[in-house]
């Protein structure tokens, strides 16, 4: 039997013993949360606030919580994480000297894309550090950049909760992917957000990770994709190779 720790710290085990409800029991109104940990309301809506901002839970449509993409099926292998990780992150500082934007490495994880880490831009205004978020796949640059090298019925299960239409238009755009080498995302995840994101092949037994650059949509120009996707591309292959070579 495990003993409370000495100095527990009331707040962590709050917000873990809710994670766990989440995962088990599923959704939950913020009065159902405050009554299951003996907590106010206020208290319940705070601890519910980051478990969102850290996408252990997310908000429903009728102001339920719901557990979030952490707690939810498609996690990706810690090992994999860990090597990718250790490998991308001096690409990723190149990639910020010659871009001077924010850079990514991201693994696909179910329906959604991990950012595993960052490297931000040294400049005031900038894309911070994503790392330990998650967001759907179909919308983020590296997640499309991903699902365009996938076979059909792999592509299928990850988009199988999108409608028809939406998912025919993905599909178009994911042609537009394949043939370019690279996917877009121009404020479909944040507004004021413009990314680029290019797949990096498989190899050391790390599979679907991309790379991506994200900047203020202010300061993105097309004039600079071209620049910025010989730069990813240069990336993702350098870390294949040591991926491969590990």
């Amino acid at each position: 039997m495990r003993n409370k720790p000495a100095y527990a710290i009331g707040s962590v085990d709050s917000a873990l013993l809710l994670a766990t409800l989440l995962q088990q029991e599923g959704a939950m109104r913020v009065t159902d949360v405050a009554d299951r940990l003996g907590v106010s309301v206020s208290t319940a809506h705070r601890l519910l606030g980051m478990l969102v901002y850290r996408d252990f839970a997310e908000q429903l449509p009728d102001r339920r919580y719901a557990p979030g993409p952490v707690l939810r099926p498609g996690a990706v292998p810690q090992a994999s994480v860990t090597t990718l990780r250790e490998v991308a992150v001096p690409h990723l500082r190149r990639l910020v000297d010659a871009v001077g934007e924010t850079a990514n490495v991201v693994l696909l994880a179910g329906a959604d894309v991990r950012f595993v880490a960052t490297v931000e831009s040294r400049q005031v205004l900038r894309v911070g550090d994503r790392t330990g978020r998650t967001l759907p796949a179909h919308l983020a640059s590296g997640g499309k950049a991903l699902l365009a090298a996938m076979d059909d019925a792999g592509r299928a299960a990850v988009l199988a909760a999108l409608d028809e239409a939406d998912g025919a238009r993905l599909e178009r755009e994911l042609r537009t992917v394949r043939r370019r080498g690279f996917a877009l995302n121009d404020q479909a995840t944040e507004a004021g957000l413009t990314a680029v994101g290019v797949a990096v092949p498989a190899a050391g037994g790390v599979e679907k990770a991309a790379l991506s650059l994200a900047a203020p949509s202010v300061r993105y120009s097309r004039d600079r994709l071209p620049e910025w996707v010989a730069h990813l591309t240069e990336a993702a292959g350098a870390v294949a190779r040591e991926l491969g070579a590990a």
